[in-house]
């Protein structure tokens, strides 16, 4: 059995053919989605996410402006930026690319931003509405694995659900959204013991920790459903997820590809959380 990709560049420009109807409508009332970028220092891969974003943005209609310090660049001048923000009426979403400096305090910083335009989902008010299964901005990443799954036609009641990562951006929310659609989650680490007992046992298998294959077939149930959020490059210059490729669509139903996979719906789920703070 060989594994159907699930092409999340595709779907990526689906959700953003309706962004940008749903754009141009809100243009007629006489509002343009604004979204602002915080960049601090001079990260490649943070850069290119940065143009991938403001690319997206402009395709549908949503006016975006990137606001860079550099790497030495004090808290106070980034919060003051964050504030400056805030107050800004043509501004609905503000999103602080991660990871900051280890000289700047990044939960202070991401504190600053007000719930209403946290259209990454990180202020503590929208982590306490994902907890409480009523979700605002969730996450995009998270937000834009759900919209792969609704793609393929899953069902998730009473599936068993593992999330390999605790990371308060990926694995946390993702568990929570999981749960939400009346999945049966685990919630491992890569320090989990014998993890493969695990992930064999799942019917969604979600690897978000950073870790080139972590997970081979040996540690799929035939017919599961692998979403792989890792991004790591090799010494050869390679871009590999966490999960081993190949021998995992030997194995799986679907399984997303890297790079094509999850990164292209992220860059979509925050245009669509930032046209849902402007409206």
């Amino acid at each position: 059995m060989a594994a159907q990709r699930i092409d999340g560049k595709a779907l990526a420009q689906q959700v953003l053919a309706e962004c940008g109807a749903e754009v141009a409508r809100m243009v007629t009332r006489g509002v343009v989605p604004g979204l602002a970028v915080v960049l601090v220092g001079d990260n490649p891969a943070s850069r290119a996410y940065i143009r991938n974003k403001v690319r997206a943005c402009a395709d549908v209609g949503v006016r975006s402006i990137v606001h860079e310090f550099g790497a030495d660049t004090s808290q106070a001048q980034v919060i003051e930026q964050v504030r400056r923000l805030n107050d800004d009426p043509a501004i609905h979403g503000i999103l602080v690319q991660l990871p900051l400096p280890k000289t700047l305090d990044e939960a202070a910083i991401l504190a600053e931003v007000v719930a209403h335009k946290d259209v990454d989902g990180f202020h503590e008010v929208n982590r306490g509405a994902l907890f409480s299964g009523q979700p605002r901005f969730p996450p995009c990443t998270p937000a834009g694995m759900m919209r792969m799954l609704d793609s393929i036609g899953v069902s998730l009641t009473g599936k068993h659900a593992v999330v390999v990562g605790r990371s308060n951006t990926v694995g946390k929310p993702m568990a929570l959204l999981l749960l939400a659609r009346d999945a049966t989650v685990t919630l491992c680490t890569s320090k989990t013991v014998d993890l493969a007992s695990h992930t064999r046992r799942a019917d969604v298998l979600v690897v978000a920790v950073g870790r080139p294959g972590l997970v081979n077939g040996d540690m799929v149930k035939p017919g599961a459903i692998v979403l792989d959020v890792g991004i790591n490059r090799t010494a050869e210059g390679k871009l590999v997820g966490d999960v081993d490729f190949d021998s995992v669509a030997q194995v799986a139903a679907h399984v997303t590809p890297v790079p094509g996979g999850v990164g292209p719906m992220t860059v979509a789920m925050l245009v669509v959380n930032t046209i849902a703070a402007a409206q």
